[in-house]
């Protein structure tokens, strides 16, 4: 087992911290840190379990859309959170103290060659990811829902 793998259940213990202050002070605690990206609550449904799950996540703002990356700090399988989107594109963020509902769907390979240098300038971590994993790291793009 990798130390990324072994890393992960102290990595969600701290992001429940995150989650729990971004909520119950309205994203004044948690939607900026100095020095960090911005980021975003994800309240996304279980592919399986059905059980609905909040994970904070780093974003960019690209438009009327936000972009987050499904990078699992590398791991070479996407996270959880990816294959919930998946399965229930529909979904609800929170970017500080507004909340907006949203379409989640992966972007094109056109998209993410346009994306991707972006994400990397948020937060240079990215590219260490990609180096890290065989697999492509997925651009999700989150679209307004009317």
């Amino acid at each position: 087992m990798s130390i990324v793998d072994r890393g992960w259940p102290v990595w969600r213990r701290l992001m429940k911290g995150h989650t729990l202050a971004y909520r119950v002070t309205g994203g004044v605690i948690g939607h900026r840190f100095p020095g960090a990206p911005p980021s975003l609550l994800l309240d996304h449904v279980g592919a399986k379990s059905g059980t609905t799950r909040t994970t904070p996540l780093t974003y960019l703002d690209d438009g009327d859309d936000v972009v987050i990356v499904a990078s699992k700090g590398g791991n070479p399988h996407n996270p959880a959170w990816f294959h919930n989107l998946r399965a229930h594109p529909d979904v609800t963020i929170q970017v500080g103290p507004k909340r907006r509902q949203v379409h989640a769907r992966v972007a094109t390979e056109e998209e993410h060659a346009r994306l991707w240098p972006k994400v990397v300038d948020l937060y240079s971590g990215y590219a260490d990811y990609q180096r890290r994993t065989e697999r492509e790291i997925p651009l999700v793009i989150l679209e307004p829902r009317a």
